[in-house]
């Protein structure tokens, strides 16, 4: 892992623990945020639109075997899902912006469910730069969520009734390499999805896509 993303992701981690702390540890958040931002950035300077479908870890176990385009998809729609419907109980971007519509994605989910070939035409699929739009709109209004929420409000676990909503948008694929997201996330508190999806996913996915890309650009 990232030397730098590691250690501001342990230092988040310890932050966000102590109430005295919790604010500066939304800030480390932040910077960390930032710092993946920026090489997302470099991907869109430094790819080109074939690119962003390559798959050349095809065969491989772990996260490289994906493309940087469904890496990306796949990290802002777990986000937005978990920052709107879970934590804050409101419209997701996806939905509020007609973002499938501007993506041209065939799908609405995660993309769990999605395997090599069919990853590879899904990629194709995608418009590129409204999915960076998407991107850019989720990472601000989980960051205003965020800073809105209280200290007290990080050891709540998600509602039965927001999870019936989650189940209900259809925005997680039934199948086997999907469903269980549900079950996942519900049975973590705030703090627990603040320290997943909104950090240690983004970098889990971000150096696959590095990887794949240094081996496009070697």
């Amino acid at each position: 892992m990232n030397k730098e993303w590691s250690e501001l992701n342990k230092t988040m981690q310890a932050q966000i623990k102590k109430k005295e702390t919790y604010q500066t540890g939304l800030e480390t958040l932040s910077a960390l945020r930032s710092s993946l931002m920026d090489t997302i950035m470099n991907f869109y300077d430094e790819l080109d639109r074939q690119e962003f479908n390559a798959m050349p870890f095809i065969n491989a176990d772990g996260y490289h075997s994906k493309s940087v385009a469904y890496s990306l998809w796949h990290i802002f729609r777990i986000e937005d899902i978990v920052a709107h419907t879970l934590i804050n109980g409101d419209e997701q971007v996806f939905f509020s912006g007609g973002y499938q519509r501007r993506i041209n994605s065939p799908i609405i989910t995660t993309g769990n469910e999605l395997v090599k070939q069919q990853i590879a035409e899904f990629s194709s699929a995608l418009d590129i730069k409204e999915l960076l739009s998407y991107i850019v709109e989720v990472r601000e209004s989980t960051e205003a969520v965020l800073k809105q929420l209280p200290f007290e409000e990080l050891r709540r676990k998600v509602s039965e009734e927001r999870r019936e909503r989650l189940k209900s948008l259809n925005v997680v694929s039934e199948d086997e390499n999907a469903v269980w997201l549900i079950d996942y996330w519900c049975g973590k508190d705030i703090r627990g999805l603040i320290q997943m999806p909104f950090s240690r996913h983004w970098i889990m996915h971000i150096e696959a896509s590095l990887r794949i890309k240094n081996r496009i650009h070697p």
